[in-house]
């Protein structure tokens, strides 16, 4: 039953978190095109560990997670007054490169279905 709770908690905290950032004005995060990818919570919901990838590199994700740290009182307190949580659970950004790496994976796929459509062209 606990699980069902920390998932749910997990996925309303990163709506939320999508929201605000494109609320802030902080300019290591509002001239990025970032991504929440994920959103692991812990048992008790104590503390969040929330994933953030930008889709021009994981250098710019560093970045991005400097200025949200930043304003990591402003997206507590935006959290816990929207889904009036007992506790609001204390946030840690961390980088991620998995958006860099999922369009890696897509240019490379595609890449292979265009040699292998001229394979066939040849043939």
């Amino acid at each position: 039953m606990a699980g069902y709770r920390t998932s749910r908690v997990s996925e309303d905290i990163k709506r939320e978190i999508v929201a605000v950032i494109r609320e802030l004005k902080d300019p290591r995060v509002k001239d990025k095109i970032l991504t929440v990818v994920r959103v692991d919570v812990s048992s008790d919901l104590s503390f969040a560990k929330v994933y953030v990838s930008s889709m021009s590199g994981i250098e710019d994700a560093k970045e991005a997670v400097k200025g949200l740290k930043n304003a990591t009182g402003l997206i507590r307190h935006e959290i816990g007054t929207k889904l009036r949580l007992r506790k609001t659970p204390e946030l840690s950004f961390i980088a991620d490169d998995s958006v860099e790496h999922g369009m890696d994976i897509f240019q490379k796929l595609q890449n292979s279905q265009k040699k292998d459509e001229e394979n066939e062209n040849n043939s």
